[in-house]
């Protein structure tokens, strides 16, 4: 084991699967399980942990550049990655504007774990695929680095917004192997997909997968199938999503979203992480409420993430 093998953190896996009593469930016949992702490893809980694994194996030590939005969580946990297993970490923050001003909780925390925030402008930011583009922003990460005093050895092993490439997604297919004979249905929440992606690949026959985007916009269908593409050479798995619970947008809540989180943590006593998890358990109570399952049909909801 070498000393960038994020093995040595010890993980918790498989996470527990632990039954929940609802009677918004129990009253039409249904079953709720939690995956309690979110107790793999306090620094890298849910799905980050299984979406940045084999990147991090595959960076073995080279410094890690990544993106994300200025409350993202996947930054959150690719700085604490680095803080743990000692290598650097540069995160490429949407919006030049935020430069000139004090840092949020999110990056603030990024900051404390040694990362070095690197800001964009959006335009740069929508087209960071872009090879050119890219280029760009690797030389202004090497600036940032340098004109810190932690000019980098090595070119930075680039993982991309939410973590979502293909590495992420053969790590996430262990959550839906870990599943497998335990639900009928898998849900989980969205912002780029390559859980999801992962996730319906492990499932076994007869179970689906079932998405609950965080972000307004209709996309994130083509995006899961380019991902499946690219990891397993086409589609794997039953999987659909439901684009009705983004609660506004990323990032964003409503104050019914809040109450149902707040009254979901006072029947189970388990805090519920507002931009993603409590969007996704409001979604399968709603879908419940509608018939959209069978009596009979045991559902399990991912937990991918805790209150920051």
């Amino acid at each position: 084991m070498n000393a960038f093998d994020p093995s040595r953190l010890r993980p918790r896996l498989p996470s527990p699967l632990e039954p929940v009593e609802d009677e918004r469930f129990a009253r039409r016949g249904l079953r709720l399980l939690l995956k309690r992702d979110d107790l793999i490893h306090p620094d890298l809980p849910g799905n980050k942990w299984r979406k940045l694994v084999l990147n991090l194996r595959a960076a073995d030590g080279r410094p890690v550049l990544t993106f994300g939005g200025a409350y993202s969580n996947h930054l959150r946990a690719t700085a604490a990655a680095g803080r743990l297993l000692g290598f650097g970490t540069i995160g490429v923050v949407r919006g030049d504007e935020l430069a000139g001003r004090p840092l949020n909780p999110s990056l603030a925390r990024c900051a404390a774990d040694g990362m070095r925030l690197v800001f964009v402008d959006r335009s740069t930011y929508r087209a960071k695929a872009d090879p050119a583009v890219l280029a760009r922003v690797l030389d202004l990460a090497a600036e940032a680095c340098g004109a810190a005093g932690a000019a980098p050895a090595d070119a930075p092993y680039v993982v991309p917004e939410g973590g979502s490439n293909t590495l992420a997604v053969e790590g996430c297919v262990e959550l839906g192997r870990e599943l497998r004979g335990a639900a009928d249905v898998v849900a989980v929440a969205c912002g780029t997909g390559g859980t999801l992606a992962g996730l319906a690949a492990g499932l076994g026959p007869g179970q689906r997968a079932l998405g609950v985007p965080v972000l307004k916009g209709g996309f994130l269908g083509d995006g899961i199938r380019a991902l499946q593409h690219a990891a397993f050479g086409g589609p794997r798995g039953d999987w659909s999503l439901d684009e009705r619970f983004h609660g506004g947008g990323y990032a964003r809540t409503t104050p019914a979203l809040d109450a149902f989180a707040q009254d979901f943590e006072a029947r189970h006593g388990l805090a519920i992480e507002r931009l993603y998890v409590a969007k996704m358990l409001h979604g399968l109570v709603v879908m419940a409420e509608e018939g959209t399952f069978a009596p009979g049909t045991t559902v399990a909801a991912v937990v991918t993430g805790s209150p920051s």
